[in-house]
């Protein structure tokens, strides 16, 4: 490592800004020491770290001096040195597998309409380079986009479901069946105030333009909706976690402003002392007239305090309880804890996001606000029974951290997800129709003449939900024809752009179950012809990330 020393001038008592902003990594990069303070060698320091620590301890000891006096920096910041470790956590869940409908007839799940998932894998395509298999979720990439399913009719029946079965593009004989659930969209005259909690983590870990500075000006378009009715409090937590704003009206916006931009970074990261403070205070003010939830923005780099996911998900599902919901944004590179952050939304009744830009920032929390923030139904669930006398294997595409027991469906103690005003969900089956070639050999004992049968049935889909804050369930199902089979080429639009996005994932997490000949260049073409009206360009930039990942590199590249 190359060592350059070199004087600057520092005023005792006042902030050296050389050194600010490294936080709870102990990074040296610009680490200022006084070695008059501290009477030691330079070899002496670099034994010691040169962390920040040791300055901080030799002026606490050291006696006031006027004036001005000699430092040193220590910069490592060299062509030599090595970069910023990768950290980055992401939840280690295998892919879906090939099922028997014989064996397992049914298929459980949480829905899943976060998002988080798009918007990481946008960055590191963005940046050149090819996300971890890891971190990318099939449905969050589906589900980033707008469908324009058949909308409910009112609020007493909040879901409304569309159907389609196509040719798979990717595997001989096999088919996709495609399921959309279309939630109720809220009035806007109907909607209930807010009443929110703000929690941000103004940590050392996010001194970068990626994540405080852009997580203040996402914080403002929110405040750009709010009113007198809604009310805000905002908590930040480094070392420690503190109250920055006491519950003010949205209709004081300029107040509101100022405490988001004293915001600054350094220190630790105590986020489970952070997130103890915001639910105290969002049940202290709880409002059983408006929607009260903690937001939280943060890299989910805890490391002070409470930071195992595990013991945080138990104090979360008993927060839960009081009717607080949470939602978690997510900021950063390099030591992004994804873990952390799905942890935390699928534990508190929550939705978790990701902001890259400002361009996501306004589509979360101006355009989508409704979706976001006005929640329709709580622990939504949804349920397939395949027909084994049309459908011989199926396999869901993606959910793999939604996955649910049989049993839990009817259990409205098993918690699952919130769904928005106005959001959709989209789920996605490979099926293999019985005559086809299956995936596994039949079995040499099997009865195959006890094989129930209902005429013109492919699948029986139940949803299961809560109204918001409810404590038991109510049930929608009906039955999903097997006669409505196309090609790729003459399906709704919806379905091939759906198709397309979940052959992209599936391709990007490197499935098996894709073959060879639908490849990325095929994935462009289908979701090119797919993209519809497009307003706001969002479906173009996908058919550029399927584009840019032809020349991505792998991280080990």
């Amino acid at each position: 490592m190359a060592l350059e020393l070199r004087p600057i001038l520092t005023v005792y008592g006042t902030p050296n800004r050389a050194g600010a902003g490294h936080g709870d990594h102990g990074d040296i990069q610009m680490t200022v020491l006084s070695a008059r303070l501290l009477g030691v060698s330079m070899a002496s320091l670099l034994a010691l770290g040169a962390c920040s620590e040791v300055q901080e301890s030799a002026a606490r000891q050291a006696p006031p001096v006027a004036g001005a006096m000699a430092d040193f920096v220590v910069n490592t910041s060299s062509a030599s040195a090595s970069p910023t470790p990768f950290t980055e956590k992401y939840p280690d869940a295998p892919q879906n597998g090939v099922k028997l409908v014989a064996q397992e007839p049914v298929s459980t799940f949480s829905i899943d309409v976060d998002t988080a998932s798009y918007a990481n894998v946008r960055r590191f395509l963005h940046d050149g380079q090819l996300p971890p298999r890891d971190a990318v979720r099939v449905e969050e990439l589906v589900n980033y986009f707008d469908y324009g399913y058949a909308r409910p009719a009112s609020a007493k029946t909040p879901f409304r479901a569309t159907t389609a079965l196509v040719a798979s593009p990717w595997s001989k004989d096999r088919q996709i069946l495609h399921i959309g659930l279309q939630g109720y969209e809220l009035p806007r005259t109907s909607q209930p105030p807010l009443n929110l909690v703000l929690l941000v983590d103004t940590s050392g870990s996010m001194d970068s333009e990626d994540k405080l500075p852009l997580a203040k000006k996402a914080l403002n378009l929110l405040v750009d909706q709010l009113d007198k009715d809604d009310h805000v409090s905002i908590v930040a937590y480094a070392g420690s976690a503190g109250e920055v704003l006491a519950p003010t009206d949205g209709g004081q916006k300029t107040k509101i402003r100022s405490a988001l931009d004293a915001l600054a970074a350094g220190g630790s990261t105590a986020g489970g002392e952070g997130l103890a403070l915001a639910y105290r205070l969002a049940e202290e003010n709880f409002n059983k007239e408006a929607v009260n939830r903690v937001i939280l923005m943060t890299d989910g780099d805890f490391n002070v305090g409470i930071d195992d996911p595990e013991k945080l998900k138990d104090f979360i599902a008993e927060k839960r309880k009081s009717g607080v919901y949470l939602s978690v944004y997510g900021f950063g590179r390099g030591n992004y804890n994804d873990v952390m952050m799905q942890s935390l939304a699928q534990t508190g009744n929550g939705t978790a996001a990701y902001i890259d830009t400002m361009q996501e920032a306004r589509k979360l929390l101006h355009d989508d606000l409704a979706g976001s923030m006005f929640p329709i139904a709580d622990d939504v669930k949804i349920q397939i029974e395949f027909n084994p006398a049309v459908v011989a294997e199926y396999r869901l595409i993606g959910y793999e951290t939604r996955l649910l027991a049989r049993e839990d469906f009817n259990n409205d103690k098993v918690d699952a997800g919130e769904v928005g005003s106005g959001a959709s969900v989209t789920a996605l089956y490979e099926i293999t129709p019985v005559g086809a070639k299956s995936s596994s050999d039949p079995l040499r004992y099997q009865d195959a003449g006890k094989t129930p049968r209902k005429g013109g049935e492919l699948a029986y889909l139940k949803v299961r939900y809560k109204e918001p804050g409810g404590t038991t369930s109510k049930l929608i199902e009906e039955a999903i024809s097997s006669d409505a089979l196309t090609a790729i080429d003459t399906a709704p639009e919806a379905t091939r752009w759906a198709v397309a996005v979940a052959g992209f994932g599936e391709r990007l997490r490197g499935s098996p179950w894709v073959s060879d000949s639908f490849g990325l260049d095929e994935i462009a073409a289908l979701a090119q012809k797919a993209r519809g009206e497009d307003e706001f360009g969002l479906r173009a930039e996908l058919v550029q990330l399927v584009r840019a990942a032809k020349d991505a590199k792998s991280l080990n590249e």
